[in-house]
């Protein structure tokens, strides 16, 4: 069996205050309490369930937050430790996303040493990143992101860049673009900032951002945050973006969303949740054990269980899951259905599906237009790497064939 699980051994516990955050509310699940950590035996029984679940020949760990690094590099060591007592022969990798404002010589000189692959969140320039990514105390962030980024380099740990676009950094993107060319390694991904104020499932867990639609939780016409990126903003964010990259810079920056584009065009699959037919296959699992289907599902409606009652196998291939996972093809709109970009999009993160499509059905992605258009735009350069593949050539040739 091969799924993913996305590891938070703090659980939403966080040094920073980002004001667009969906995930640090999660304390009000658990109590309320401002720390949290996962104990040794969580640990020690998720690594033997994790490693000995997967039928592949390697196995990666994804550990993530809240912010992860708050656990202190012993506790890393002593994932090490129990990943090499229960590897059973099998090749581990690690990676861990980082805010990047803890990171110290000792912290990067581990990486190194243990090759983690880094992900580090950043918005972009300085106006940019500060304008939602804040410390507790509502100052600004940049200065200490960007010492983690010179440390880094230091060290020469492979890392890549995590962008939310939002409202305001999505107004300048060829900024934003060339700024993380100019810092990181050449590897970026982005992922769009889409919330809405709370319902009443959200109020009644103490929670400030609305539950996404399910099949769990009331169907509500609720309104989104001022910081989530708009259809429109989105598409001129990527096309942009895009313009530039195609002409300049395949085959050396790689986007993620370019990546799984292409991947879908050629047929061989995205590679990533968002734009697959199904998801259901990217475990949430919580500093104390618990499961969730998805990151963005960690509500109790979407719990699965606990890894200490019952195995993490079964509760990711249980039928809540499987139903989890196929509903996000089951429930298209007949609009997403028809679409003549389906194939790229497959209708986005469920989590996104609360607007309406243009006949009035309710369940259609939010940013539909936004992507209807972004993948409507890449359709010519797309069909031409995808040409060049097939003739045995690589897609950094397109570059040859446009104008700069």
């Amino acid at each position: 069996m091969h799924f993913q699980v996305m590891t938070k051994p703090s659980g939403a516990s966080c040094n920073l205050g980002c004001r667009y955050c969906f995930y640090t509310e999660k304390h009000n699940l658990y109590g309320g309490q401002k720390a949290h950590r996962m104990p040794l035996n969580v640990l020690e029984e998720f690594i033997r369930q994790y490693i000995g679940t997967q039928d592949a020949p390697e196995v990666l760990f994804a550990w993530q937050g809240g912010e992860p690094t708050l656990m202190g590099v012993n506790f890393f060591r002593t994932v090490l430790s129990l990943q090499q007592k229960h590897a059973n022969g099998k090749n581990i990798s690690n990676t861990i996303q980082t805010n990047g404002t803890l990171l110290n010589d000792e912290w990067c000189s581990f990486f190194k040493e243990h090759e983690f692959l880094v992900g580090l969140s950043i918005d972009g320039p300085q106006e940019s990143h500060d304008q939602y990514r804040v410390g507790l105390d509502g100052q600004p962030t940049f200065g200490s992101v960007m010492a983690g980024v010179d440390l880094l380099k230091k060290h020469r740990v492979q890392f890549n860049t995590l962008t939310v676009l939002n409202d305001f950094n999505t107004l300048n993107p060829l900024d934003v673009y060339r700024f993380l060319k100019e810092i990181g390694d050449g590897h970026m991904q982005f992922i769009p900032a889409v919330e809405r104020a709370p319902g009443t499932t959200a109020k009644e867990l103490k929670l400030t951002l609305a539950a996404p639609p399910s099949s769990c939780h009331p169907k509500e016409d609720l309104t989104q945050t001022s910081w989530s990126v708009s259809p429109k903003k989105l598409a001129s964010f990527y096309i942009s973006v895009f313009d530039e990259w195609v002409r300049n810079d395949v085959g050396t920056v790689f986007v993620q969303f370019f990546d799984i584009a292409l991947g879908n065009w050629l047929g061989a699959g995205s590679g990533l949740c968002h734009f697959s037919p199904q998801c259901g296959m990217a475990g949430a699992l919580e500093h104390n054990g618990d499961l969730y289907s998805c990151d963005h599902y960690v509500y109790p409606d979407h719990k699965l269980g606990n890894i200490l009652k019952t195995p993490l196998s079964d509760l990711m291939q249980s039928e809540k899951q499987l139903r989890f996972g196929t509903e996000k093809q089951t429930t298209l709109t007949e609009y997403c259905t028809n679409c003549d970009v389906r194939f790229a999009c497959h209708g986005d993160c469920p989590k996104h599906r609360f607007a309406k499509a243009p006949n009035g059905e309710p369940g259609q992605s939010y940013l539909c237009h936004a992507y209807k258009e972004i993948f409507t735009h890449m359709a010519p350069y797309m069909e031409t790497m995808l040409q060049l593949i097939r003739a045995g050539k690589t897609a950094p040739e397109i570059m040859n064939t446009l104008p700069r």
